[in-house]
Parts: structure tokens; C-alpha cells; sequence
């Protein structure tokens, strides 16, 4: 099967065929881009259109790789052996399955998401180069080897926090999503706000690529704040006249946008210019 977008999410070529060069090398795919891109929606997008189930694994500071294959409860174990639970004595009770153990299972392959990757300790990617190549893991405590039924496709982000080890790297198929520009931002908008006005559309755009443009600016904003953004002036009523007249200052609602003093005060020092259509 091959992915060629959904009606959902604007996926740009060069996307498409990275999920589909994965896909056939059967290679996890590592995609990095700025935090709000569509990394991750991307995963969702992947199963719903190939009719696979997600896993979802969200990474963080503290997750350990084997969670992401199982875990033993050993202390559960302990309090049923002093209760005398006749459970205890199958130590299949107590083990319990991560989510690349679930998406294993499935017969006719999953989509897996490894979700912010690089937010774990720099071991983590590494604990998983023989689990990533031959899609399986053994079972310690039962003595069993769990193997995939059918290969899932498995999709890593990135948010570049850290550098991944290359071992790791040379296991991936990768895939940067480069910030979108007016004419793909304005597409995905359609997407989530089909018949928005064009002029309220054209004006949100300048001033959301003029931040973005702003010198000193320690978070833009992303595509996901924009989305709110537009949420907001739709459902406020804002008219593209209000927003024609903003210059050198503050957009209304531009808490969707700017999330630091540190960014307001860079705003005011540089003033905003909207960004026009060359």
C-alpha cells in the first residue's frame, strides 16, 4: 500500500514520499521539523489512510526503552504472594505489554509512533537498534521472544533537542518537514477552516509570517498557535480591516502567537511589519 495523503492534512511531495520510501525499505522514518508542524498528526494521518491501528508511544525525559516493550511488576507480585493469590503463581499476570509489544500483535501491521524521540536519555535509541531491525524482544521473566506478525511502519519525530547516536540514524529513512510556506500554510488553513473569508485569511497570513520574521524572537510561532489564531479571530468576529490597520504593534489575541515576555519584548524593540506577497 502507498500513502497519498488524506483529505485532512496537506502533505507536501517530498513527504509523501518519504512516508513511502519507509514504507517499502521497511525502515522506521524519522521526521524532524520545528514543534508544530505536523509530525505527529502525521502518524494519525498515516493509519487512518493505510486502515492500520496507531500506537502511540509519547517519549519523555524519564521513559526508559524497555516500556516500550514491557514492564514486570514485581511489587504487585510481592503483595499478592503474602495475600496468597493463586494469580501469582503465573508470572504472565504481572507483566505488562508496551506499545510496540501491541502493535507486534496486529496480523496485518500497525503504524507505530515513537513520539518525541530525542526527549529521552541519549541510551534510549540506542536500546532499541535490535528490536528496530529484527521486530522482536525477548521476555526475561517468561523465557518467551515476541515477534512481529507483520512489520509495522514505524514513525519517529524528532524536535532536534538532542543529537541521535548513528547507529540509530543509519536504521532510519529520514524526512525534515520544512516550515510551510504562504501558499501551503494558506492550504492548510483551508483545511481546518474551509470557507474562511479570503481577505481575513490574507491579512491573518502577513502578520503571522511578520512575527515570524521578527529579529530576536526565541519561540515563532507555529502552525499549530496560527490555527489558533484563526480560531479565535473567526470566533471573535475580528474583521480583516481590524487586522489591516495593526502596524509596529500587537495583533489582537496575540497571546495564540507570542508565549514569552522575552518574545513581546523583542516585538517592541523591532516593531512588526506585515509580511507581503512578492
Amino acid at each position: 500500500m502507498r500513502f497519498t495523503g488524506s483529505d485532512s492534512y496537506v502533505a507536501t511531495p517530498d513527504l509523501l514520499a518519504a512516508v513511502n520510501a519507509a514504507l517499502t525499505l521497511e525502515r522506521p522514518l524519522l521526521v524532524k521539523g520545528e514543534p508544530g508542524t505536523g509530525k505527529t498528526v502525521l502518524a494519525e494521518e498515516v493509519a487512518r489512510a493505510l486502515g492500520r491501528p496507531l500506537f502511540a508511544w509519547h517519549v519523555k525525559s524519564t521513559t526508559k526503552a524497555q516500556h516500550g516493550l514491557y514492564e514486570y511488576d514485581a511489587v504487585a507480585r510481592l503483595r499478592d504472594s503474602q495475600l496468597g493469590d493463586a494469580k501469582v503463581h503465573d508470572v504472565r499476570n504481572y507483566i505488562r505489554r508496551g506499545r510496540m509489544w501491541e502493535a507486534f500483535l496486529v496480523e496485518t501491521g500497525a503504524v507505530l509512533l515513537i513520539d518525541e524521540v530525542d526527549k529521552a536519555d541519549i541510551e534510549f535509541p540506542n536500546d532499541l537498534l535490535l528490536e528496530l531491525d529484527r521486530m522482536e524482544f525477548h521476555v526475561h521473566e517468561t523465557g518467551e521472544t515476541i515477534r512481529a506478525k507483520k512489520r509495522p511502519l514505524v514513525l519517529i519525530t524528532s524536535n532536534n533537542e538532542k543529537e541521535l547516536p548513528d547507529a540509530f540514524l543509519r536504521r532510519c529513512f529520514f524526512h525534515y518537514i520544512r516550515f510551510p510556506d504562504r501558499d501551503v500554510m494558506a492550504k492548510i488553513v483551508g483545511v481546518h477552516f474551509p470557507g474562511i473569508e479570503e481577505s481575513l485569511l490574507r491579512e491573518a497570513l502577513g502578520l503571522f509570517f511578520g512575527l515570524r520574521d521578527v529579529p530576536g524572537l526565541k519561540k515563532k510561532p507555529s502552525t499549530s498557535e496560527l490555527l489558533d489564531w484563526i480560531k479565535l479571530l473567526v470566533h471573535e468576529c475580528v474583521s480583516p480591516e481590524t487586522l489591516a490597520k495593526v502596524e509596529g504593534s500587537l495583533p489582537p489575541l496575540s497571546g495564540a502567537l507570542l508565549k514569552s515576555e522575552q518574545d513581546l519584548a523583542a516585538l517592541k524593540h523591532s516593531g512588526l511589519r506585515r509580511s507581503r506577497r512578492v
